[in-house]
């Protein structure tokens, strides 16, 4: 059995992920909560382009969200 893999760098620590890993399936290994806004290598990348969206070993993912308040 061959498995490949990568690692990436989500919001700051290492993730291993198959080499064939999408942005949504990242986002999915994170389990955070909607809302968030997502920021692969310091560029927004929409939620309708997650799952479009491959990822490459030592890529950077920031998943943020939102501060309420004044």
């Amino acid at each position: 059995m061959n498995t490949e893999t990568m690692e990436i760098l989500l919001n700051g620590r290492p993730l291993t992920l198959a080499d064939t890993a999408t942005l949504a399936e990242a986002v999915a290994a994170a389990d955070i909560p909607p809302p968030f806004a997502a920021a692969l290598n310091g560029q927004f990348v929409p939620r309708a382009a997650h799952a479009a969206t491959p990822l490459a070993d030592g890529d950077r993912l920031d998943l943020v969200q939102p501060v309420t308040g004044g």
